[in-house]
């Protein structure tokens, strides 16, 4: 084999109707990173309006309920795509379904570059939801595909910092291009448009991992359910998780309200890092502490997000950046935590066969709670004020950690396996779904 075709080969892809097709493609290590990339490309897109969000409110004199409807459409996108497309890679190929998640990616960043009104704002966030939704699990599965034969929590490991890292970085990008372009709320996605061309190109070249692709996409609604048997242990892990994923919520729709309405802090580039710090504090949890808390890791995340929402109160009451900052660190951190634990519960509980189901309807409640509780808090700014509806949304946060760590805390003498998380146990990290 020549040294050129041994950087780039030709391989037939699955077959399709009216004959095979042949392509080039680049070595299945080469693959493995370019799909990563696009991963993070992809990922990134989703939270880039966050620091953008008051901008926005300025151009077009919405509420603050407003902004967190505007949020809260990506979640029923992503729910969406789980539902209908969940399992559409394993007939069509991987190549084409994360293809078409770019797509929706790219159509998003086309709507928010032209946004001029509230409808274009909802459209785009539709759209991004729908890309996360296809391309996560996707992604996922197509990295632990090309991984070479016994990497697969290598493969897991570097889905989790692709999907998390791009979550984390798109918030830094878009504030800092905010701050930087006269046109803070087009340029950031003409850059993302840039990085999503790249993207395509490495899909492109990646060869197929699915022999048995078939021509048309073939939709099967996905249909969670919970074993009766279970019931118990998914409702502590899903409690838990309910708590953390309304925090990441917040911060991504409302902190930079709380910045520049309590704290007089506008600046896009400082909303983007003040989110920035709960999504990389969340990925340290998911990564490194998991494992090593064992059984306690659901517990210690329940206590440290009912600490976050402590702080939060202090901050919001005391209208204190630093405050605000290390409440979102320290909750973000017990999100990670709750997150991978109460998955790692659920998987090593959910009757062979029936895994995918439990994790969809754990999902299902976890985009729920990154969605209605903001809603709620965008309702309550408008009647009593954001401050007041800030610090009512740490209480009941608390509160809500605090019935899950009691629920947990009551069943530990069992000690039998539905308690907690295995370490040797561990699910598809696919980084809830993403969010």
């Amino acid at each position: 084999m020549t040294a050129s075709r041994s950087r780039a080969r030709l391989s037939e892809t699955p077959p399709r109707a009216g004959g095979p097709s042949r392509r080039w493609t680049v070595p299945r290590r080469t693959a493995f990173w370019l799909v990563a990339l696009a991963f993070h490309i992809a990922m990134l897109g989703t939270t880039l309006p966050t620091p953008l969000y008051l901008l926005y409110q300025r151009q077009m004199s919405f509420s603050t309920l407003t902004t967190t409807v505007i949020f809260s459409v990506y979640a029923f996108g992503v729910l969406t795509a789980l539902v209908l497309f969940g399992q559409v890679s394993d007939g069509v190929g991987r190549r084409r379904t994360l293809l078409a998640g770019l797509a929706c990616s790219t159509l998003s960043a086309a709507v928010f570059l032209s946004a001029n009104d509230l409808t274009f704002l909802l459209v785009g966030r539709l759209l991004s939801g729908l890309s996360a939704g296809i391309f996560t699990g996707t992604a996922t599965a197509t990295l632990v595909d090309l991984a070479a034969t016994g990497a697969n929590d290598r493969a897991t490991l570097v889905a989790t910092v692709a999907n998390i890292g791009g979550l984390g970085a798109g918030p830094v990008l878009s504030g800092t291009l905010a701050q930087l372009s006269p046109n803070p709320t087009r340029f950031p996605f003409l850059v993302h448009l840039t990085l999503l061309a790249a993207a395509v190109v490495g899909v492109w070249l990646m060869p197929e991992t699915v022999t048995t692709a078939r021509p048309g996409p073939r939709l099967r609604v996905t249909r969670p359910r919970v074993p009766a048997a279970m019931r118990g242990t998914f409702t502590r892990a899903a409690t838990a998780g309910f708590a953390g994923f309304a925090v990441l919520g917040l911060y991504t729709s409302v902190a930079p309200s709380f910045l520049s309405r309590l704290l007089g802090l506008s600046a896009p580039a400082l909303a983007g890092a003040v989110v920035s710090t709960v999504c990389a504090a969340s990925a340290l949890g998911q990564i490194t502490l998991v494992r090593s808390l064992g059984r306690a890791a659901l517990p210690v995340a329940c206590a440290l997000l009912i600490v976050g929402m402590g702080l939060l109160t202090a901050g919001l009451t005391l209208r204190s950046l630093a405050l605000l900052v290390v409440a979102g660190a320290v909750a973000g951190l017990g999100q990670g935590i709750a997150f991978r634990a109460a998955l790692t519960m659920l998987n090593s509980n959910a009757p062979d066969g029936r895994r995918a189901e439990v994790a969809s309807a754990f999902f299902i409640v976890m985009y729920v709670a990154i969605s209605l509780p903001v809603i709620g808090v965008g309702l309550a700014a408008d009647l009593a004020g954001l401050q007041a509806a800030g610090v009512g949304f740490s209480l009941a946060v608390a509160l809500l950690a605090a019935s899950a760590l009691v629920a947990l805390r009551g069943q530990d003498g069992s000690r039998g396996k539905q308690n907690f998380p295995h370490a040797d146990v561990e699910p598809p990290l696919t980084g809830d779904a993403a969010w």
